[in-house]
């Protein structure tokens, strides 16, 4: 298992190209003086310690808990809950995705759907057991919202029941593509209550009776999260492990709109990502007697990449403000989530075309970035989805129930 180096590692090249950081809009100038300081620190750890480190762990499907502990040391166990910038958050989600797309999952999904839930709807009691746990990842949560048969419909159609028996609920049903499932210490299950029809939410630790969990193998992306079928058969948990503040599913949605944007800053980092690599090869490959980066038609590509990216930068920036001024809405977030991550998918075929035959083996990074950019395509809200979901915005109608 690597373990990972203290926080303050850094990692600089032999040379450095104009614009080293990609940053040609110069987003990173508005943070302020400290958000500056702790995001360059925690950029050079992520590029120099969990970017060469994750191809490994990608490649096998396994989890580097290794890393966890360096992780917390960039306070990225606690973005939710620091008081920093919606500015400084995003750009802090970018930069983990831009180093692995797989642990800016864990951490996104971790900050916006496990520690944000349990701050904004959790008890006095849930608070002081999980919050100190979970901003040192001294605890895990996984999200099981999620079902075999209800995707894009889980609103409408989740299957999963609680039934009162006493003091008590009993959970039955079954969750799937629950991110970290096999490794959590709880999950936070939304089940719909037989006797109101409401979703509810519960903290169900993992080691209960009745509760199991299945690796999803074979994936082609996200290969290091820990994504699970799980089973739940009279799980019993007592009243004291219902979220209080979920006894209806619209106030859970407001915050799935914040988690929906998340993957915005996700798909800016996949792309910076895949300029990265896509820089370097051509700087350091030579065709024909010369570089591959003297090429027009390379050059080209690189542009485009970085153009697609800087683009889903600026979308965010404004997503950021919207989120800092608490004016965000779903259809918004929809669109930046639709938008930056077609811009990814086209990003990183450009690159995996610029690299050649080199472009389809992951230990050459892009190959591994392919296969990532499917899966945030497809994953809270396929692009579909979430495009309808700007069409009922924009026209008044709704193209599905």
């Amino acid at each position: 298992m690597l373990e990972a180096p203290s926080l303050h590692t850094s990692h600089r090249g032999p040379s450095s190209p104009p614009f080293p950081d990609a940053d040609l809009l110069h987003v990173v100038d508005l943070l302020s003086a400290e958000e500056r300081l702790r995001y360059h620190a925690t950029r050079d750890y992520l590029q120099g310690v969990i970017r060469p480190a994750s191809i490994e762990f990608w490649n096998n499907e396994e989890f580097p808990h290794g890393l966890l502990p360096g992780l917390a040391e960039a306070g990225l166990a606690r973005l939710q809950t620091d008081g920093t910038s919606s500015l400084f958050k995003g750009l802090m989600y970018t930069e983990v995705a831009r180093a692995d797309v797989s642990l800016s999952a864990v951490v996104g999904i971790h900050n916006e759907l496990i520690l944000g839930m349990i701050a904004s709807l959790g008890s006095a009691g849930q608070k002081r057991r999980w919050i100190g746990p979970l901003e040192s990842f001294r605890a895990l949560g996984a999200f099981a919202l999620t079902e075999p048969e209800h995707g894009s419909d889980i609103a409408g159609g989740l299957a999963t029941t609680a039934r009162r028996d006493g003091g008590d609920w009993i959970l039955n049903g079954a969750k799937r593509w629950i991110g970290a499932g096999t490794i959590a210490d709880f999950a936070l299950v939304w089940a719909r209550d037989e006797e109101d029809h409401e979703i509810k939410g519960f903290i169900v630790e993992t080691d209960r009776v009745g509760f199991s969990a299945r690796k999803i193998p074979h994936k082609i992306g996200l290969r290091i999260m820990q994504n699970a079928d799980i089973t739940l058969d009279e799980v019993r948990v007592p009243e004291e492990n219902r979220l209080p503040g979920a006894t209806r599913f619209a106030r859970t949605n407001e915050l799935l709109r914040d988690s929906r944007a998340w993957v915005g800053w996700q798909a800016a980092g996949i792309q910076l990502a895949a300029f990265d690599v896509a820089r370097a090869y051509a700087l350091s490959r030579r065709q024909f007697g010369r570089e591959l980066a003297s090429f027009q038609l390379v050059q080209q590509q690189l542009a485009e990449i970085l153009g697609n990216a800087q683009a889903s930068l600026s979308l965010m920036l404004e997503i950021a403000r919207l989120q800092q001024e608490g004016r965000l809405e779903m259809a918004q977030a929809a669109m930046a989530k639709a938008t930056t991550t077609r811009l990814a998918r086209a990003s990183v075929a450009l690159g995996r075309s610029l690299l050649g035959g080199n472009g389809i083996s992951s230990d050459f990074e892009m190959a591994k970035l392919f296969g990532d950019a499917e899966v945030l395509y497809t994953y809270e809200g396929s692009y579909e989805i979430n495009s309808l979901i700007v069409g009922r915005a924009v026209t008044g109608k709704s193209a599905f129930v």
